[in-house]
């Protein structure tokens, strides 16, 4: 077997890991595999080798495709945390004429909000 198919199908194989990482929000394992994508797509370069990359190049926007979810995901979750740990610290009241009125809590007071 020549060397840049087994490069290829190293490739293939690692993008399917990355994949599964995605997928199973293992995200602590992408950054060892980037280095070792980026370590093969260096070989394949070095070996000069043509090749057919349609399935690799599907698979690796695929991937791009969960890791922009994700990112998404993670910006709405520090969005989302940002908004509670404002909450802790005011309380937004209106009065009569619908004016919205912010009290900042100090110290480690607590307030029972109703509906």
């Amino acid at each position: 077997m020549k060397e840049s198919q087994q490069v290829l199908e190293a490739l293939d194989a690692l993008l399917e890991k990355e994949r599964q990482a995605l997928l199973a929000s293992r995200f602590d394992r992408l950054g060892a595999l980037v280095v070792e994508k980026e370590r093969l797509i260096n070989r394949l370069s070095e070996l000069d080798a043509v090749a057919d990359l349609g399935g690799l190049r599907g698979k690796a926007e695929r991937n791009q495709r969960l890791m922009d979810s994700a990112m998404r995901g993670i910006r709405s979750v520090a969005t989302r945390l940002g908004t509670l740990r404002r909450l802790r610290r005011s309380l937004e009241t209106y009065d009569k004429a619908g004016r919205r009125a912010s009290i900042v809590m100090t110290g480690g007071g607590q307030v029972e909000r109703r509906a």
